[in-house]
């Protein structure tokens, strides 16, 4: 069974007063056969969880168990596990076949069961055709699917993804992404995947672990890290745009930004300094017929984007940027025209502004 238990991790480089702490007390439970991704932007400390994981890295504090072992002090090629890593490390003298094979012939597997494993993988793969192929002669998406096909022939407990898809472009990264998920589907093989793509994250997780300097700020399927993030940091990373964060006074129904009061569609959570969150495409622009309901909000740039729009404007003079998204067949306000902004209460967050966690109860 391929369960991971990550309890209270810790990870510092150095000893005493000068030991820089990078991990701070990571906790997780990864069912078996769960694809679990972490996420974050670059220098949380995402890869580096990984490692330790792996055994590529030590951990300073805590307990790493896998498939029921503990396996703080087990080296790597001990721990049933095959890891995917971003610069896909193929040997560029071999065949696409004897990068496949070669793990499993320096671990003395029957050259039979070999043929059998690398057929296999090259069949679900679709590496048929390249097997005789050196690495030189295949496109970035062709190589990164060998790297993955050396690590299905090894029948791991756990598979590790380091951000395989980076050197791809956007258009291989769809396609592969969707290989990713045929793979798990297929194998059912506890998976954790890293990458610094929240796109990557919200398609392939069952579940996210969503990391910011060092610490998990959340972790939960895609739906839930995006209809209730835990945090201002969650909120405004996952989600493109990201969400709006509008800091202001509260006061029952009234909210207070940059001396301009809004009447709220329901009532604060709490009184005081709170942080308003609302994503783009729950706010909506009132038409003519209905136009003195909702917040004055001035225009300032209008994209298209195709099937939608992206309207940009403040709503007092001095406060911080509101992004809409609207449908593009919808008629765009004119740049520097004040509009009404509709708001729906059932779509408002509420984060406390010193502590920037969301509001209990909302």
């Amino acid at each position: 069974m391929g369960a991971i238990s990550i309890r209270n991790v810790v990870k510092r480089y150095g000893t005493g007063a000068s030991a820089l702490q990078v991990i701070h007390g990571v906790n997780a439970e990864i069912t078996d056969g769960e694809f679990v991704v972490i996420v974050g932007p670059s220098g949380c400390g995402k890869s580096t969880l990984l490692r330790m994981v792996a055994g590529l890295e030590e951990i300073s504090g805590g307990e790493i168990g896998i498939g029921g072992r503990v396996v703080n002090d087990v080296e790597p090629s001990e721990r049933d596990i095959a890891m995917v890593f971003q610069n896909y490390a193929l040997y560029p003298h071999m065949t696409v076949y004897a990068n496949m094979a070669y793990g499993l012939k320096i671990a003395k597997v029957p050259p039979a069961e070999i043929e059998a494993r690398v057929q296999k993988a090259a069949k679900i793969l679709e590496l048929g055709a390249l097997l005789e192929r050196k690495p030189r002669q295949l496109s970035g998406g062709q190589r990164q699917r060998v790297a993955m096909g050396r690590a299905i022939v090894r029948q791991p407990q756990v598979f590790l993804f380091d951000e395989p898809l980076s050197n791809l472009d956007a258009k291989l990264r769809a396609q592969t992404r969707l290989e990713i998920q045929k793979l798990h589907r297929e194998l059912g093989v506890t998976s954790l995947f890293v990458t610094h793509d929240q796109v990557e994250a919200m398609t392939l997780a069952q579940r996210m672990i969503v990391m910011n300097a060092g610490r998990m700020e959340q972790i939960g399927t895609p739906d839930e890290v995006y209809t209730r993030p835990a945090t201002t940091f969650v909120a405004g990373f996952i989600g493109s745009p990201p969400m709006n964060l509008i800091r202001g006074q509260a006061d029952g129904s009234r909210f207070s930004i940059a001396g301009t009061a809004l009447s709220l569609p329901g009532t604060a959570p709490q009184a005081g300094e709170l942080i308003l969150g609302a994503r783009p495409e729950h706010l909506s622009i009132a038409d003519a017929s209905n136009g003195h309901g909702g917040w004055p909000f001035t225009v300032e740039m209008i994209e298209t984007l195709g099937a939608e729009r992206l309207i940009y404007g403040r709503l007092s003079a001095g406060s911080d940027l509101v992004t809409v998204r609207v449908d593009s067949g919808d008629r765009p306000p004119a740049l520097g025209q004040t509009v009404r902004l509709l708001v729906n209460a059932a779509h408002l967050h509420w984060f406390d502004a010193g502590t920037q966690k969301r509001v209990s109860g909302t």
